[in-house]
């Protein structure tokens, strides 16, 4: 028996693949690929399996920052609101960023001191 011209074996791949991924819902759109997979380790530790999207394109970026490529949350239909309660928490514990009183510079929440000039705030993420 012969197997299959290789386009018909490429196409019914493509097929599956799209089935597999319908079966998914967009959850959360995370601002890097960092923040994507941190996120990933907390549903998957509370037993929600999740994929991502988008992450693969980082590559065809070269040299930009870590959030010039934006990276979304798939999980099952029957995920879906687990993740959004664990997904809301993770929103509410988020600081806002915030600017340098010495430089100016614009500072994402997770830094402690001003990346540009190692300035620390007068009070926690001075606005």
């Amino acid at each position: 028996m012969m197997s299959p011209p290789f386009s018909i074996v490429f196409l019914m791949t493509i097929l599956g693949d799209r089935k597999a991924m319908s079966e998914w819902i967009s959850i959360y759109q995370a601002a890097n690929s960092l923040e994507a997979h941190m996120l990933k380790g907390a549903l998957e530790v509370a037993g929600i399996r999740v994929q991502l999207r988008g992450e693969a394109l980082a590559g065809a970026l070269g040299e930009l920052p870590a959030n010039a490529i934006e990276v979304m949350l798939l999980v099952k239909p029957r995920d879906l609101e687990s993740a959004r309660r664990l997904l809301a928490r993770y929103q509410q514990d988020e600081q806002p960023a915030w600017y340098c009183s010495q430089c100016g510079e614009h500072n994402a929440d997770s830094f402690e001191i001003c990346w540009q000039c190692g300035h620390e705030p007068a009070h926690p993420h001075e606005g």
